[in-house]
């Protein structure tokens, strides 16, 4: 079993309620049986429940990286505010008296490990996964309605390319409404969210003309959208058996969802990974109508010091039933790092994970990814935005040389070459982080590495960088939380 702690158990939650509810559970001692299998794989009990009988749940790390959650409860939620008032009581130190294995338990462990003979023997056995057979027909209806729904976006663009922003008035605001309702007809959801993008930019009942230089590059990233999105559908129009593009982003502006075991086929997954988040938050995406959850992340396994994120969506209607991710502050040791097509950050995605705590010699791996040099950093996030279907808010860690503050009270972080780089809230983000640099300890100052977002500043024309963690020695410090 893998060392359980109070951060661990946080992170198996679905939700922030079922966290505070599994720990009430051990705060009002409703658990009536503390158990511990023999071999301390196993934590089982009961709970007092509403009803006369008391709930039986239960924690089973027989496979510790991906652990199993049992409960007689009703509850929806996975794992339950039962199984993690468990977990919470065995961390805070409560007593679990040794008990045999259950018989319902085992009976499920040995069907569990049954099935995973059978995978392993037809593994063994060497034959190969039958291809994916493509239905031609139901592939050229989708294309070609795809097709279809980009002539009438690009209408739509140009239209208001040619008429101006400014005349755009509650006739064209009701005209975008139906166009982002028709575009998921046409199996365009990219497309309909960027669109949707567009419409609150402009007709939100803010002041539009604030909004006016971001409207357009909205509109320009829609139009180069377009353009490769219909090159891309007609070569795939004329070869059914074309391979999905796993290099760019496009099959998802498309409306592809992306499947592991896709991401398995195109060499798009890495075995083994140690994995330490750097920075999380969650944040409201209206244009999506979704709650998202997103984390950056380093992998201490690999060269480079790309940063990942892991992108949590949770849909306005099932957000309640939906597990939120949360802030990680341990060493994910993962079997299975699966990679996303894009560009810098792209998304990661692992199934199962082993909790260690932070070492120094972890630290130190960090620090050796970071980028040294300014003037290339500035090139590759340059080279980065320019291409209107990247993502616009490229995070980079880099090594300070010194952290300081100018005459015009501007901080400024510098490399050893003598570079400098202003440090400044971005719009983009849910809260600054700045203003939190004077309460860095002293010795933070000199010598650290420094988590960085970057946003291309459209109306001053300039990037602007805003740190989202500090790391000085054994410390990893996150101000945006």
């Amino acid at each position: 079993m893998p060392e359980l702690t109070s951060s661990y158990v946080d992170s198996l939650a679905p939700n922030a309620a079922a966290m505070k509810n599994g720990q009430g559970l051990v705060r009002k001692k409703s658990f009536t049986e503390l158990h511990q299998s023999d071999g301390g794989e196993l934590l089982f009990g009961k709970c007092a429940g509403s009803g006369k009988t008391p709930y039986e749940c239960s924690a089973d790390f027989i496979t510790p990286e991906s652990p199993v959650f049992r409960c007689s409860c009703p509850s929806r939620q996975f794992p339950c505010k039962h199984a993690l008032g468990l977990l919470y009581a065995f961390v805070e130190g409560q007593t679990f008296s040794p008990a045999p294995v259950p018989e319902d338990i085992a009976g499920k462990r040995e069907k569990a490990e049954k099935r995973e003979e059978n995978k392993a023997k037809a593994a063994a056995e060497g034959e190969p996964a039958k291809p994916k057979k493509v239905n031609k027909s139901a592939l050229k209806k989708k294309i070609s309605a795809q097709l279809e729904g980009l002539d009438l976006l690009e209408k739509l663009v140009l239209s208001f390319v040619r008429s101006g922003l400014s005349t755009l008035d509650r006739s064209a605001a009701k005209t975008v409404q139906e166009q982002v309702k028709q575009l998921g007809n046409y199996y365009l959801s990219g497309a309909q969210i960027e669109l949707r993008r567009f419409s609150i930019l402009m007709f939100s009942g803010k002041d539009q003309e604030q909004n006016y230089t971001y409207a357009v590059e909205q509109l320009t990233r829609l139009h180069a959208f377009i353009k490769k999105g219909r090159a891309y559908l007609l070569a795939r129009s004329e070869d059914p058996e074309l391979a999905l593009d796993h290099e760019s982003t496009i099959d998802e502006w498309l409306g592809h969802a992306w499947q592991l075991s896709e991401l398995k086929e195109y060499g798009l997954v890495k075995e083994g990974g140690e994995l330490l988040q750097l920075a999380f938050y969650s944040f409201d995406d209206t244009a999506r109508q979704e709650f998202v959850d997103l984390g950056y992340w380093l992998d201490l396994t690999a060269e480079g010091g790309e940063i990942r994120r892991t992108l949590n969506y949770r849909p306005y209607k099932a957000a309640k039933l939906m597990r939120e991710d949360d802030s990680f502050f341990e060493i994910a040791v993962v079997p299975q790092v699966y990679t996303y097509p894009g560009d810098m950050n792209a998304r990661i995605r692992f199934e199962a994970l082993t909790p260690r705590p932070v070492q120094a010699a972890d630290i130190e791996r960090a620090a050796a990814q970071a980028h040294r040099s300014y003037a290339d950093v500035i090139k590759k996030v340059k080279n980065q935005i320019k291409n209107p279907l990247s993502d616009k808010l490229p995070v980079l860690l880099l090594h300070a040389a010194s952290l300081g503050i100018t005459e015009s009270g501007q901080y400024v972080i510098t490399d050893e070459s003598g570079s400098q780089l202003v440090l400044a809230d971005i719009p983009s983000l849910p809260q600054g982080t700045v203003h939190l640099l004077p309460f860095l300890p002293a010795n933070a100052q000199m010598d650290s590495y420094i988590l960085v977002m970057f946003e291309h500043n459209l109306d001053q024309g300039r990037l602007t960088a805003q740190p989202l963690t500090v790391i000085k020695d054994d410390e990893v410090i996150r101000l945006l939380y």
